[in-house]
């Protein structure tokens, strides 16, 4: 089964891909340090605060798909705090300058330093990352998992949810599996839910004497369909959605499933199961589930979709930190795995 030519193209013709200046990415402003740029970059946040002076000046983060810069308004700020929101996408002019270890835009005295522009004046792939992978082939792939389900009761459930469903198809084969730490781009749930589905099928070959093969796969293929409703795709980027915000993916992906079962008479130990292996993906309390793992299909799923996703962000840091030819040798310290990533060079020894 394909998705056909309105998915995903469609999604690129509702967005408006236009043309705009060549100007640069944020990634690359640490080679232009003590020269003037020109940005285009979402606001993601802004105070005005006041120096010892009592000279006040605005405070802000810029980002792009490929990172965020600090940027300082020391000449109108009271004028440019009234001007942008939070979320305004602007083109910015000023001079960039090395602070505290970091890389800063120091804004021009001119009036029209920075200035917002409109969908149409600006290029949404500036905040929009798509799959490398060709999206038609993983919707086919996870449509023959789901096929191969035997139970007729969980095969019912997936084909309500993944065939049948034009819309949730639609939002599903778009939405990314993160805003910024893995799989932050257009397809990243799909792809993410095909590979974790994928690693089971594997697993369950080893451990099939333990492991219900029905139940694994169909828990892998909806653990994280709640981020369908966390998540919405917009000309400047990837939102949380106010449900998003205030529930979570794991909540909305048990409202989801419930809602579903109970239209087709699912009931029972089925779906408490189900509900388990969302409850529980994220493996720990501290991590942000309200249970631990307490069935083994539960916990193989939890283990490889944390692995799929820390892998993607070894992929992502990797192919970052080789760009361009760069000669580096690790990686920066990354938050979120908590460790440098070595790139597989060798340093020089005497």
């Amino acid at each position: 089964m394909k998705l056909g030519d309105r998915i995903p193209k469609e999604i690129f013709n509702e967005l408006k891909p236009s043309k705009e200046p060549d100007f640069p990415y944020l990634e690359d402003l640490g080679s232009k340090v003590n020269e003037n740029v020109q940005v285009i970059a979402k606001v993601t946040s802004r105070k005005l605060q006041e120096a010892r002076d009592q000279k006040k000046f605005l405070l802000m983060t810029l980002s792009d798909k490929t990172g965020s810069i600090r940027a300082i308004d020391w000449y109108n700020a009271d004028e440019n705090f009234l001007k942008i929101n939070d979320g305004d996408v602007v083109v910015a002019r000023g001079r960039i300058v090395y602070f505290e270890d970091h890389i800063q835009l120091n804004l021009e005295k001119s009036a029209d330093s920075i200035k917002n522009l409109n969908d149409s004046e600006y290029d949404f792939r500036r905040f929009l990352e798509v799959t490398s992978r060709d999206i038609d082939k993983m919707y086919e792939k996870l449509i023959v998992f789901v096929k191969e389900i035997s139970d007729s009761d969980l095969k019912k459930l997936l084909e309500k949810i993944f065939i049948e469903d034009t819309e949730f198809v639609k939002l599903f084969v778009q939405c990314p599996a993160g805003v910024s730490v893995h799989h932050a781009y257009i397809g990243g749930l799909l792809e993410h839910t095909v590979d974790v589905v994928s690693s089971c099928k594997k697993i369950w070959q080893v451990y099939d004497s333990m492991l219900n093969k029905d139940l694994l796969l169909a828990g892998a293929m909806i653990h994280d369909i709640g981020k369908v409703r966390e998540y919405r795709v917009t000309q400047k980027g990837f939102e949380v959605t106010t449900e998003g915000e205030l529930k979570g993916h794991i909540v909305l992906g048990v409202e989801a499933i419930r809602e579903v079962a109970y239209k087709i008479g699912l009931t029972g130990s089925k779906l408490l199961h189900l509900e388990h292996i969302i409850l529980s993906h994220h493996g720990e309390i501290e991590w942000g589930s309200p249970v631990v793992p307490k069935t083994a299909e539960a916990f193989v799923i939890h283990s490889l979709e944390n692995m799929d996703a820390k892998l993607a962000r070894f992929r992502y840091l990797q192919e970052k930190g080789k760009k361009n030819g760069n000669e580096k040798i690790w990686t920066d310290y990354d938050r979120h795995l908590q460790r440098r990533l070595w790139l597989g060079g060798q340093e020089n020894e005497d």
